[in-house]
């Protein structure tokens, strides 16, 4: 079927445009400009997610009267059981969301924090030089379940009970595994070998699922009954909590009882900057939502659009305002009750990316770039941007009173820390990894602290009222696609399925990626400008938005050809 579609869109590309570059079968991972699938439409509410089940069931929740809120919490617990190496409840969410009631935006963080063990005393005490990539040591308190509370108690008007309900079904009854979601759990067979309550709940025929295969989770359905039937207390308090810390305790990890009791999510207020007359929102530390908004300051400063789109010098931009905001974010990113207060008014102001724009030689790539403000002077620095991270999940929902949701949530590497905890059939995050052992390091592992995040769910706003919500789900990529969707959408007048088929690079480490989208001239031109260029193929994650038409109210869904997602409307 999937390759029949592909067929058909290639057929229509061909009868429709000269200009685009044709989707072949199998090439997914490629986008390309002016090439696309047509927008989704509705006038009574919309959602866009990574898997259609998901979406379904949101889809539903709509129909039957519930709100956006509502609709974001059914789909995100349907895509905690259908895409497992992804998210789940064992692992954290944020939120961006505009309520209709108060016209006010809003940031929820339910992100978790370490351990109270976790000293770098004691890290030391175990022979640790840098944080382990997964494992028991990169296991925080999970903030999922205390997210979904904490949306519908605020806005929902439905039971966090009713919410968990086609989660349920799925897992207990099982589910037909989608195309990539088996490249993942084919990907990672080794990994889920390696534990026995693991293997017993991803391998149970001793071999990973593919295409097609009905999977089935009992596991994790009797949890999320537990939760449906005691609230997240079951998961903070109660049996679920007191199991999870018993496997960890077998494991030799640092969690405890008081580490879940104490976990809470914080509402916040997001933070933005004015892009070419639009309002762009992302959240706050710790997560590198300020990164995406420094890359657009600096964007600003060029006429892209006479540049022109995927040309070699927007790229070369693009890559070099990503570099300059990336060593800000391995300078000063972390947990923001350990950061200076006023750090991030200096990075996202007009005139530090004036300074900061100047050092972009437009002839070249700069062999680096450093920390460029005087508190950054000598400060140790992290750099993830070879980590190749990104098992997340994006959703957006609006609906016809104007509430609107931008939603993410993740275990952060394929199938999080590598383990299911005991009979719970939950696999546990791996965020702590994000910490680091530098001493000085604001991001420097401690107790009771929240890791880098890379998780950025984001919202366009024009007039006070949110024109696109959106995201862009894959580690360090984040931030660099946001920055290229906001011009994508800003500067060259793209519609939202566009915006997010359209070819897209990712800067990663040494290497620039690109997209197959993106013609050999343009890589011959970087080239000369010094950037090493590789294969962007299946490293670009997935994009899910929704725009509002400002004069008619329609709802516009995309939702990324890289992905198995639908936008889907009424």
């Amino acid at each position: 079927m999937r390759n029949l579609l592909f067929a058909l869109t290639g057929a229509f590309l061909i009868m429709t445009t000269s200009s685009a570059q044709q989707i072949q079968p199998g090439d997914r991972p490629s986008g390309n400009l002016r090439g696309t699938r047509s927008p989704a439409v509705g006038r009574h509410g919309m959602i866009a997610t990574s898997q259609s089940l998901a979406s379904a069931a949101g889809l539903k929740v709509l129909q039957d009267g519930g709100n956006a809120f509502d609709a974001a919490v059914t789909a995100a617990a349907v895509l905690a059981v259908v895409e497992p190496s992804m998210n789940g409840i064992g692992g954290d969410l944020l939120a961006i969301v505009y309520d209709a009631k108060t016209k006010k935006i809003y940031g929820l963080d339910s992100t978790g924090r370490s351990a109270y063990a976790a000293t770098p005393e004691e890290f030391a005490k175990r022979g640790l030089k840098d944080m382990p990539g997964n494992g028991p040591l990169t296991v925080d308190v999970p903030g999922v379940v205390e997210g979904w509370h904490q949306l519908l108690t605020r806005f929902g008007t439905i039971s966090l009970a009713k919410a968990v309900a086609p989660a349920i079904t799925h897992a207990r009854d099982g589910f037909p595994v989608a195309e990539l979601m088996a490249a993942e759990w084919k990907a990672n067979e080794k990994l889920l070998a390696r534990d026995p309550a693991t293997a017993a709940t991803f391998l149970p025929a001793g071999k990973p699922m593919t295409q097609g295969d009905i999977f089935a989770n009992p596991r994790l359905a009797r949890s999320l009954e537990q939760i449906a039937k005691e609230g997240r207390d079951a998961f903070y308090k109660g049996s679920i909590a007191r199991a999870i810390v018993a496997d960890l305790k077998t494991r030799n990890g640092l969690l405890e009882m008081k580490d879940f009791a104490d976990h809470k999510a914080d509402w916040v207020d997001p933070i933005g900057v004015n892009y070419r007359g639009y309002d762009v929102m992302e959240m706050p530390p710790s997560t590198q939502g300020f990164v995406a908004l420094e890359m657009l300051n600096i964007m600003e400063g060029f006429n892209l659009k006479a540049l022109g789109h995927n040309s070699a010098d927007y790229l070369h931009v693009v890559t070099e305002a990503k570099r300059i905001a990336f060593a800000d974010r391995g300078a000063y990113l972390a947990d923001r009750d350990h950061m200076s207060k006023d750090i991030l008014k200096t990075l996202l102001s007009k005139d530090y990316a004036t300074t900061r724009r100047k050092e972009i030689d437009m002839a070249k790539a700069a062999k680096g770039y450093a920390a460029g403000t005087p508190a950054g002077a000598g400060r140790p620095t992290q750099d993830f941007a070879d980590r190749d991270l990104g098992d997340t999940i994006y959703l957006t929902a609006a609906d016809s009173e104007g509430n609107v949701v931008s939603f993410i949530q993740s275990l952060f590497g394929a199938f999080g820390a590598g383990f299911v905890a005991g009979e719970t059939g939950i696999t546990l995050h791996n965020r702590g990894s994000g910490f680091v052992l530098t001493p000085g390091h604001p991001n420097q592992i401690g107790p009771h602290k929240r890791p880098l995040h890379t998780l950025v769910p984001a919202m366009i706003v024009k007039d006070g009222k949110p024109w696109v919500a959106f995201g862009v789900m894959g580690g360090d990529n984040q931030a660099q696609a946001h920055a290229q969707v906001v011009a994508n959408f800003v500067d060259f007048g793209m519609h939202v399925q566009e915006a997010g088929d359209a070819a897209r690079m990712r800067h990663m480490g040494s290497r620039l990626a690109l997209e197959s989208g993106i013609g050999a001239e343009v890589r011959k031109a970087l080239e000369a400008k010094g950037h090493t260029i590789s294969d962007g193929r299946g490293a670009m994650g997935g994009y899910q938005a929704i725009c509002i038409d400002p004069k008619t109210g329609v709802f516009l869904g995309g939702s990324d050809l890289r992905k198995d997602g639908l936008a889907i409307g009424w």
